[in-house]
């Protein structure tokens, strides 16, 4: 999930709707609006901390939606980011709502050098997403998604598991649908219910129960799996720990490595395949993973071996450079 960043956050910048779970200024930990002259200080002074590293890294805009601000005000930001790119940054990147994208919009994306889009689409359960107050419709989520692929932006999209009126079926579902849509990259985000919002008034209200966290791992890891099979790159799991997001959490699976554990998660089932497959019986076995696989595989604080002997297994985890990476092998 390697992913670089020079990331910008403008919350609620362009927002025309409240939706159910948001608080950004919470989530990313801002509460002054960044300023076009200061996205030039910062990325100059980028340039000069990263050195080379700068050519493995994008300009991203983050937070609110980027191409639902005022014109004068979007174009500002991407004159500041724009000269930069001669720097040897990859690209600029953005996130924004599925009904702020037209013809019109990506011309001028296009123009002052943006690469990549994200949607936030979040379900593609139009019952879910009028329940969460988005103001869009999956058909909405469609329509973008086929302009910014045919004007030749790299596609992303965001979804979140467990909102207001949402099952395991829907999430499903909904990353499903989105696969269809053969995006380049995918965020899962669970939901966290944050103070200031109308979710925190439901879960109060005891009308919105979140997912607990390793149900939310179990279906993140699932996802996970289904979309990188399907060529799509998860590039983020969770939401980023920092900020206030600790602060004005009330519940909800967050934890500060929740990428982690979905990864271990992922080899968990890994190695319980393998010895389905081979018919293991119960006792001691070994399991061999590339080296750089080691903690995957062992799990945090020894979860994996930890479950692993509790269904009858007592496993030794070996690390051997001739094994894949991101495989388990029966030794």
């Amino acid at each position: 999930m390697n992913h670089a960043n020079v990331a910008f956050f403008i919350p609620h910048l362009g927002c025309r709707h409240r939706c159910s779970f948001c608080n950004q200024r919470s989530i990313s930990g801002v509460q002054d609006i960044i300023t076009p002259r200061q996205v030039s200080d910062a990325l100059r002074e980028a340039v000069c901390r990263m050195g080379d590293r700068v050519r493995e890294a994008e300009i991203a805009f983050f937070g609110g939606s980027f191409t639902a601000l005022p014109r004068r005000t979007m174009i500002d930001y991407l004159k500041a980011a724009a000269p930069f790119l001669k720097e040897g940054f990859g690209g600029i990147r953005l996130s924004t709502r599925p009904d702020a994208i037209d013809s019109e919009v990506l011309d001028i994306l296009f123009q002052y050098g943006v690469t990549s889009v994200e949607l936030g689409a979040q379900s593609m359960d139009d019952r879910v997403l009028s329940l969460n107050g988005r103001g869009h419709t999956a058909f909405q989520v469609k329509q973008a998604s086929y302009l910014i692929q045919e004007r030749g932006f790299s596609l992303g999209l965001q979804m979140m598991t467990g909102l207001y009126g949402s099952s395991l079926e829907t999430d499903r579902d909904t990353a499903h649908q989105l696969m269809e849509l053969k995006p380049d990259t995918v965020r899962i985000y669970p939901t966290i219910v944050v103070e200031g919002t109308y979710l925190s008034n439901l879960w109060r209200e005891g009308r919105y129960q979140p997912q607990s966290l390793w149900e939310a791992v179990e279906l993140c890891a699932q996802l996970m799996e289904e979309f990188e099979t399907k060529g799509i790159r998860v590039i983020r799991v969770g939401l980023h720990a920092g900020g206030d997001v600790e602060n004005g959490m009330l519940c909800g699976p967050w934890h500060p490595a929740f990428g982690e554990l979905c990864e271990n998660r992922r080899f968990l089932h890994r190695a319980l395949d393998v010895l389905k497959d081979n018919c293991v019986p119960k006792g001691c076995v070994t399991l061999g993973v590339h080296p750089s696989d080691l903690s995957k595989m062992i799990g945090q604080k020894r979860q994996n071996v930890d479950k692993l002997r509790q269904i009858g297994y007592d496993s030794k985890v070996i690390g051997k450079t001739d094994i894949p990476k991101g495989t388990v092998q029966l030794l």
